[in-house]
Parts: C-alpha cells; sequence; structure tokens
C-alpha cells in the first residue's frame, strides 16, 4: 500500500516540474520578429567589420551597445525630436562609458561608490515616466558591463584599452543610428515614424516618487553595489560575470513576478552555460589560430544578440540566454580559457542571478505591504 501511495505521488511531482518548465519556456509566435533582428544584424555588421579592418576589436562592444541601446532608445516621432533624443542619451552613455573604464582599474571601493550612484539614480529616474526609467535602466546596465570590460582588458597584458577610444566607439555606435533613422526617414518621404521598439512603454508621463519606489530603487543599488563589492573586494576570478549577472536577473519593475524571476534565472544560466562552451573553443589556441577563432567567436555573439532582438517577446527565458551568452563572449574574449575558469564563469553567474531573484522576492514583499498599506492608514484617523 505505502509503495502504491508512493508511486502515485512520483507522477504528480513530475507533472508540477514539467508544467512549470511549460511556462517558463512557452512561446508566444507573435512576439517573434525576425525582420528587427536582420535590421540589427545588417546595422551591427558595420562596426563589426570596421574594426576588424583597423584591428581593435577590444572597443567591439562600447560601438555594439551604443548602436543597439540607441536603437531602444529611439522615441520615434519626427525626426528632429528623434536625433535629439538619441543625442541625449549617447551623450549620458558617453559619460558613463568614460566613468566605468576611467575608473575600471581603480581600487574596488570606488567601483562599488560609482555602481551604487548609477544604479540608484537609473531607479529614482521612474519620476520622469516610465518611457525614462527603462532608458535609463539601459544606461546603467551598460555601466555595469563597462566595468566589467574594464576591468577585464586591464588584466590583459596583450591588448590595450584606451578610455577615450572606448568613449569614441559608443558614441560612434549611437550615431551610426542617427545615421540609419535619417536615411529611413528620407526613403519614407520624410513622414514621423512610431519607435522601433513598439513593445517598450512611451508613457512619458511624471510619477510621483513614493517611498515604496524609493526603497525599491535602493534595494536594487545595494544589491548591485554589493555583487560588484563581491566581485572585486575578494579579486574573485571572473568574478565581474557576478554583476552583470544580477543586473540581467533583476527585472525593471515593482510589481514582481514568480514566472518572470524563473525566466531570467533559466535564461541567465543558459546564456552562461553557453558563453562558458563556446570560450573553451581558444583554449590552447596560439598565432593564427587563435585570432581566426576570435573572429568567428566575435560573429557568433553577433548572431546570438540579433537572436535576442528577434526572440524578446517569443519567449523571455530563450531571450535572456541570448543576449547574456552574446554579451558574456564579447566581455571575456580576451581572457585565456579552460575548465577551470568557465567553473567560475558559471558559479558566479549562479550567484549573481541569485542575488538578483532575492531583490525581485523582497521587491515583492514590499509591493504587497504597500498594498496593504492604505486601507491601515485610512483606519487610523478614525
Amino acid at each position: 500500500m505505502a509503495s502504491a501511495s508512493g508511486g502515485e505521488k512520483q507522477p504528480a511531482h513530475g507533472a508540477t516540474v514539467r508544467t512549470w518548465l511549460s511556462r517558463v519556456f512557452e512561446l508566444n509566435p507573435p512576439g517573434l520578429n525576425w525582420p528587427r533582428a536582420v535590421m540589427f544584424l545588417d546595422v551591427a555588421l558595420v562596426p563589426l567589420v570596421v574594426f576588424w579592418a583597423i584591428g581593435y576589436e577590444q572597443y567591439l562592444l562600447s560601438a555594439l551597445f551604443g548602436l543597439l541601446f540607441a536603437g531602444l532608445a529611439d522615441p520615434g516621432g519626427g525626426y528632429g525630436h528623434r536625433a535629439s533624443h538619441i543625442a541625449a542619451f549617447a551623450l549620458i552613455g558617453a559619460g558613463l562609458t568614460a566613468l566605468g573604464f576611467g575608473i575600471g582599474a581603480d581600487a574596488w571601493g570606488w567601483l562599488v561608490l560609482a555602481a551604487f550612484a548609477v544604479t540608484l539614480a537609473g531607479g529614482l529616474a521612474v519620476t520622469f515616466g516610465v518611457r525614462r526609467f527603462v532608458v535609463a535602466l539601459l544606461l546603467n546596465l551598460w555601466f555595469i558591463v563597462a566595468l566589467a570590460l574594464a576591468f577585464s582588458l586591464h588584466h590583459h597584458t596583450r591588448i590595450a584599452s584606451y578610455t577615450w577610444a572606448q568613449v569614441l566607439a559608443w558614441a560612434g555606435g549611437s550615431a551610426l543610428w542617427i545615421a540609419v533613422t535619417f536615411a529611413g526617414w528620407l526613403v519614407r518621404g520624410r513622414e514621423d515614424r512610431p519607435q522601433p521598439v513598439t513593445e517598450l512603454p512611451g508613457d512619458t508621463a511624471r510619477q510621483k516618487l513614493t517611498r515604496p519606489l524609493i526603497m525599491f530603487a535602493v534595494i536594487r543599488a545595494l544589491a548591485v553595489a554589493g555583487s560588484v563589492a563581491l566581485a572585486f573586494g575578494l579579486d574573485l576570478p571572473h568574478g565581474y560575470w557576478m554583476p552583470v549577472a544580477a543586473m540581467v536577473a533583476m527585472k525593471p519593475s515593482l510589481q514582481q513576478s514568480t514566472l518572470v524571476a524563473a525566466q531570467r534565472l533559466a535564461g541567465a544560466l543558459l546564456g552562461a552555460a553557453a558563453a562558458a562552451l563556446l570560450l573553451l573553443i581558444p583554449a590552447d589556441e596560439h598565432g593564427l589560430r587563435l585570432f581566426a577563432i576570435e573572429l568567428g567567436l566575435e560573429v557568433v555573439a553577433l548572431v546570438l544578440l540579433m537572436h535576442g532582438a528577434a526572440i524578446r517577446f517569443w519567449n523571455y527565458a530563450l531571450y535572456c540566454g541570448a543576449i547574456a551568452a552574446g554579451v558574456l563572449i564579447l566581455v571575456d574574449l580576451p581572457q585565456p580559457s579552460n575548465y577551470g575558469a568557465e567553473g567560475y564563469r558559471v558559479l558566479w553567474t549562479l550567484c549573481g542571478v541569485g542575488i538578483g531573484v532575492l531583490v525581485m522576492l523582497l521587491a515583492g514583499l514590499l509591493a504587497r505591504r504597500t498594498a496593504k498599506a492604505p486601507p491601515q492608514q485610512a483606519a487610523k484617523p478614525a
């Protein structure tokens, strides 16, 4: 009897796991957008070929992020309106690029302080509207990636990286998007256009900074600063994967959901595992063969980012995996790889994702507590 009852419980548990996994990886066919992905790939090939031609691939990631994030920050509308907003976005991003690469080799305390300040400012940007909040989070993510890339390049004796050149690469990527929008504006008869990524919020109505929103911004900033402190303060091998994973894992809103948390966790781990395996390819290679493999992996990273642009609203977990893999490959490509390094990369990714999920859970508790607060406050005067 006991064995029979135990046999009945096992399928139920397995069915629960399968149901949960099916929800995490559930596909939304209308969300697949290959034209957007092909457009991104076509434009991103320009900086790739340029840096291949001049032999400075260490600046490719800055140019790609400048291009990609400028496209995401494009508000649509008239060309003058679009160009001015993208230019302002590019200018702020250039400043953060200069800060990130300027302090990337400094004492870890400065990195923690800068990460906290930038993340806190990005969280408080919600007061200027949801649209500007999302744009601020893009800049926040790029700053964390810039810190990681600067730290990685600083410890690579074979490759020289200059802060001014990284800033120029970021600005060049953003300017390339402005040029593309200008060409499209002329081809389409100088008519107004909607924002390229219509799924992103366009609301610019100002919001009041309530106590829960401020607390959420502070919690996020502390989480990112804490992950930076652990990674750089303890000098962990490949520890910068931790703050990058933490930023990717944190949902940019106060309203959290367990499903989205699971999708971010699954995507970040899939991306880290894929990047780790691909970075094993150039292990123990030298000379011309190593050079060819590195160029090939840059193309792979670009294709992964292209797939991320296509599947953003198709499946969120797969999107997170594609973006994480592409970014981590480009960040760590200059570093020699071995099985121990890959173990560290996956371990710190898991820790970073854990930090991000913990922050989302705390934010969810804060949201539920706030939802119950108005009736209590209303009862006090009576």
